[in-house]
This record gives C-alpha cells, structure tokens and sequence, in this order.
C-alpha cells in the first residue's frame, strides 16, 4: 500500500511542479506585457493519514497566488493619453460587441485593468492595446462630473463654438490737466465669432472730468458718451486720482452708481449685424486706485487692455490631467473638460477573475468595486503620459524555473524508484 501511495504522490507532485512551471511560462511569456500581474505559485499538502504512530504519504496540490495588488514599473510613455496609477486601483473599461446605427455597442458587464497604453482610435473613443475602450463620469457645462454614471469616454466635441464679447477690462492713467482727446482701440467679437473694431475716445472736459466715449464702425459709429468724475463724487468720499462717479450718461451707455469700493462698470449695447449685444467696461473701483486712474503724468498710459470672447476654434489636441479630466484642446487657445477618469478599488483585487487582455471582472470574494476620483478614498494617484509595466521579475521566475524543474525531476525518480520496487515485489514468487 505504500509503495503505491508513494507513486500517486510523487505523480500529484509532478502534475504541480508542471503547473508551477506553467505560471513561470505565462509570467516570463508577459514579462514585457502593459499592465500584467505575476502568478506565483502557492503548494498545498493533503494527508490521507497522520497519527502518532504512523504517517501515510498524501499528495499536493499547486494553486495560484495572485499579485493583482504588487505595483509593476511605472515609466514614461510616448503617448500623452497613456496613463498609469501610482497605489492601489483599476482602470474601469468597457468591452466592445460590435456596432448598430452605426454606433459602437458595449458588453453590459463592468471590466477592469491596470493596462494604460491608451490611444485615441479613429470615432474619438480611448483604447489600450487589449482593445478594452476607458470609461469615465461624463463631466457638464458645470464642471462637475456625473458620478452617477459611467460610460465610455468620447472626444466628439471637435468645434468650439465662438462667445461674444460680454466684458472688457480697461486699466489705464489719463494724465492730469491733459488737454488733447486720448484714444484706445480694441477688436470684439461678435455673436458669430467675427472680429469688430471699437474705439474708447477719452476727451477733457472740466476739471477733474474726462468724457468717454464708446465707438464702433460695425455697429454704426458712436454707441453713446459718459463723464467720468475723478477725485470728485456728490455722495462717496473718495480719494483724489481715483473714480468718483459717471454723470451724463448718453446713447446706450450707462454707469454703475457710485458706492466705494464697488465695481466702476459702464454698460452699453451694440448691434452688430445679429441684435443688441451687450457690453460691460470694467473700469476699476470707485474709489480706489486701480483700472483707470487720473494722476500727474505726461501722457496717457494703457496698462492693460483685455476682453472675454472668443473665435470659432478647431479641435487640437486632448490631453488627461492629473486630477482625472479630460479635456480638449482648441487652436483659439480654450479648452473644455468633457469627462473624468475614476478609479475603481476593492477590498480583495487578488480575488478578481482573470479574464484576456489583463483585464479583471468582479467576485464575490473581491468585494464590491468602489469608484472614486484618483488619489482619494484610498484609490492611487493618475500618472499622466506613463505606462505601468509588468511586475515580473525574469531573475526572479529563473529561480522559480530551476526549482521547478529540479522538483520536478525529483518526483520522476520516486515514480522510478516506486515501480522498481513493485516489480522487485512481484520478482519474489521466481
């Protein structure tokens, strides 16, 4: 009975070196795969019988060890949509099923991956290598991402479209005393993204009063005039130099009332083909000094001169910040935050299933998936434009390849050693 016993459990041993030797195979196999998580290998013993007195042989059984949470290299990558997390986490990913009405559709169950080396494919849709598309929380016109939903993210946004001229900010010092009409001149844009010249006249009047006046071709010339008091107000007591109040408003313009400290606003529309347009000019503070002012000098000084439209602009580029968002780039230099890339954790990511492509799904040993913005709730931190490689060490899977193979040649010997002996058994009767 123990010559046999000694021959199942030298042959159970050879069935788990030889599975041993498998997880050295797949890990050396994917030692340079994006993402990939080891196999190492874990021996388990089972008796048949074991006393005091005697111990009758067993067998053992060769079971995976995981290392889903064993952090692989993290290096640069070529592409600036190639992410990698720093810490604990997965990417949430979507598996394609093919295409209807002319749009991809998706497997309705969730998948997960380490495996960043994301590129932008020819619909606007980022995916890895694996071919698993990312997912993320679409993001709305209030910058806060919809944490309620998560779908794969898509750059189909490829125009922006123009904004009109709402606001200008003017900061300037026209000289004291000055006697000749002072000038600057801007470019608006339009509801339609067109470019509209504009002339702001200063002109001297009494002392300590300028008159602005506000002009624009594309609207039909002068839009209207309003004085501007300096160091002078009938209620506010303000400071020499500085705003004290606009009087004698005209045409379309008119002036925010003097309270100290408050925005120095005039206000105007102008019609340049498409309705009323309505402007404000920031002119600094009542009272204080900044925007324009009116001190001793020589000539008028433009400090700053800025306002808030913008042209028709044409996609450019995307980029992934490293809080998560995603956002497009245009040639008109703005850009727009359309999605957020979570992080998915759980308690157990060594009991994920496995699945191709480095891709994981949920058990009920791993516990529930929990999505958060990265570097919060325990989730790592995105690194933007890198790859994690695999966490395979090959001098490591060497050593586990030689033990392997000795072990394995070790049980063959007590298989041989086992058969000689039963045939020594059966050699009696001659």
């Amino acid at each position: 009975m123990s010559l046999f016993g000694s021959m199942t459990t030298a042959i159970s041993g050879l069935t788990a070196q030889a599975r041993a030797l498998g997880h050295v195979s797949d890990n050396v196999a994917n030692s340079q795969t994006v993402g990939f998580k080891r196999t190492d290998t874990n021996f388990v013993s089972y008796l048949t019988d074991s006393t005091l007195s005697v111990h009758r042989p067993g067998s053992v059984v060769a079971r995976p060890d995981y290392t889903n949470t064993v952090q692989g290299t993290i290096e640069q990558s070529e592409s600036p949509l190639a992410l990698a997390i720093a810490g604990q986490g997965f990417f949430s990913v979507a598996l394609p099923t093919g295409t209807a009405n002319g749009q991809t559709t998706f497997d309705e169950r969730q998948f997960f991956t380490r495996g960043g080396d994301f590129q932008m494919d020819r619909n606007g849709y980022m995916v890895n290598g694996a071919g698993y598309f990312l997912q993320g929380w679409n993001v709305g016109a209030n910058g806060e991402p919809d944490r309620t939903r998560i779908v794969p993210i898509r750059v189909s946004e490829l125009v922006f479209n123009p904004i009109a001229t709402g606001s200008i900010e003017l900061s300037a010092n026209l000289p004291v005393g000055g006697a000749n009409p002072v000038t600057t001149t801007l470019n608006v844009y339009d509801s339609l993204g067109v470019l509209q010249p504009m002339t702001l006249t200063w002109t001297p009047g009494a002392a300590n009063t300028w008159t602005l006046d506000v002009s624009a071709p594309g609207a039909g010339g002068s839009l209207g005039t309003i004085d501007v008091n300096f160091g002078q107000a009938a209620s506010v007591p303000v400071t020499d130099g500085t705003i004290g109040e606009f009087v004698n408003a005209t045409g379309t313009l008119s002036g925010a009332g003097a309270v100290l400290g408050d925005p120095a606003l005039v206000s105007f529309t102008a019609d340049f083909g498409q309705g009323p347009q309505a402007i404000t000019l920031n002119l600094g503070a009542f009272g204080a000094a900044r925007g324009v002012t009116q001190y001793a000098g020589d000539e008028y000084e433009l400090r700053n001169l800025a306002q808030d439209g913008v042209p028709l602009g044409a996609y450019s580029s995307t980029t992934i910040r490293e809080n998560g968002d995603v956002a497009i780039n245009y040639d008109n230099g703005q850009a727009r935050v359309i999605a957020r890339v979570p992080i998915t954790t759980f308690n157990a990511p060594d009991m994920l299933q496995r699945l191709d492509g480095q891709a994981f799904m949920r058990t009920l040993e791993s516990g529930e998936a929990r999505t958060s913005d990265p570097a919060s709730n325990g989730a790592g931190r995105l690194a933007v434009g890198s790859i994690e490689r695999s966490n395979v060490d090959i001098a490591a899977e060497f050593s586990k390849l030689i033990v392997a193979q000795r072990a394995y040649t070790a049980n063959t010997r007590i298989v041989t050693a086992s058969d000689e002996m039963l045939q020594d058994t059966i050699n009696m009767r001659r």
